[in-house]
Parts: C-alpha cells; sequence; structure tokens
C-alpha cells in the first residue's frame, strides 16, 4: 500500500535513542509500579491479562490522564481518549479529523515520558478527536475519530460519544483506552467495558495515589478473541 504524507505509520529512521529502549519491555511483564496498592495489583492485573499491554506505558498514561482531568487546560476543562496499544488495528479503524500535528516527527520526541511530548499532548486534547499510542509508549497519532460499530455497547447513561467509542474500538481490537471526563472523571476501558474510574481530587488527597472502583464486571475476553491481531 502506498504510505501518504499524512500516514502516522510512515516514520523517519531513528538511531536508538535511551527512553526508547527503557520502554521497549515485552508486553504482560511484571513491572514495578511506583504508585500505591491496591492501584497497582489492578494494573498488574490489567497488564497481564493475555500479556499484551505494556504496564509502563498504561501507567504513564493514566497518570497523564490524571492530570488533564485535574488541570483542564487554560481554565477550561477538557475532555479526550487514549487508546494504547494494538496501534495498527486501531489506526485502521480510525482516521485524523485534520491534518495529523504529529506526522512524520521523530518517534524519540514521541514517546509519552517525554515531557514535551506530554505538553503537546495538553494542548492537542482540547481538540476533538483520539490519541493513539504504541505498546512502546510512542504517541502515534492526534485528533483521530475512531471508525468502529457500536452495537451492543451498553455503558451508564450520561456517557458520551467519547465513552462510546472507547468502548468500541476496546470491543473490536487489543487496545486498551483511557478516557478523560468533561466531569474530571477518569475512566479506564477493555474489552468493551468499563474496569475502573479514577478520581483525580482523591488522587490528591492520597499525593500520588489513585481511587480507582470497579462498579463493573471485569470480564476477559473469550478464548474465541484470541485470535485478534497484537499490536
Amino acid at each position: 500500500m502506498k504510505q501518504t504524507e499524512n500516514d502516522p505509520a510512515r516514520q523517519p529512521d531513528e538511531a536508538s535513542d535511551p527512553l526508547l529502549e527503557k520502554a521497549d519491555q515485552p508486553s504482560g511483564v511484571a513491572y514495578e509500579s511506583p504508585l500505591p496498592e491496591p492501584i497497582a495489583a489492578l494494573l498488574r492485573e490489567l497488564c497481564m491479562s493475555e500479556a499484551r499491554i505494556n504496564c509502563r506505558v498504561l501507567e504513564k498514561v493514566i497518570v497523564l490522564a490524571v492530570e488533564l482531568a485535574r488541570e483542564g487546560r487554560e481554565g477550561h476543562k477538557i475532555g479526550t481518549l487514549f487508546v494504547v496499544a494494538d496501534s495498527d488495528a486501531v489506526l485502521e479503524r480510525s482516521r485524523c479529523l485534520i491534518l495529523d500535528p504529529l506526522w512524520y516527527h521523530p518517534e524519540s520526541v514521541k514517546h509519552i515520558e517525554n515531557p514535551d511530548m506530554r505538553e503537546t499532548i495538553k494542548e492537542l486534547a482540547q481538540m476533538d478527536g483520539a490519541f493513539v499510542i504504541s505498546d512502546k509508549g510512542i504517541v502515534l497519532s492526534a485528533c483521530r475519530y475512531i471508525n468502529v460499530v457500536a452495537n451492543d455497547i451498553n455503558l451508564p447513561l450520561g456517557l458520551g460519544s467519547r465513552h462510546m467509542a472507547a468502548a468500541s474500538i476496546t470491543r473490536e481490537t487489543r487496545a486498551m483506552a483511557v478516557v478523560v471526563s468533561e466531569s474530571s472523571v477518569v475512566r479506564i476501558f477493555d474489552a468493551g467495558e468499563i474496569v475502573a474510574e479514577i478520581i483525580p481530587e482523591l488522587w490528591m488527597l492520597s499525593r500520588y495515589g489513585l481511587s480507582i472502583s470497579r462498579p463493573f464486571t471485569m470480564s476477559r475476553r473469550s478464548t474465541s478473541d484470541k485470535g485478534a491481531p497484537a499490536g
């Protein structure tokens, strides 16, 4: 397939970078999180399941999402969506709403742990669309419209299209999603369901802790789903 100028999969050749090497651990490995228990235990459960998610990357995305929910931007509450892992499948099921602002920037500056990248995400989060993040922590694309069918997705009343997109893409792919709500709640999706909710105010009260509740049954994908493409 001919790559277009706006194709986030097209990247320049990269020299080795310490930040990338640090994040280049196999998905599902036992990562020692600095987050307190039981938060770290929940992250390990999510990451170790079917060995498909890089726990360090997921943690960094969650921390960034909580910062966005708590701080907003320019004095305004904002909402956004992060889709983590199985990036090829996610890119195939989405498209940019504008010319991709992250196109052709080197991977070394697009890592989720890069402070400049994190500030860039906070600016771009004011725009519509999702961020697609690879299992290595590279923010591949921004402002993407998730184009998947939402049939048979059941979410609590009051949650909008951003949450529906998160549920749909995690059901159709092996990715997980982190949603920042304009009501300042962070929700984590896996296999089409909400598996965790984070209250940023309680994050502050416990300094670097999270309050994660699991009001919904955390069901894992069936054995028949294991043939889905991996990220």
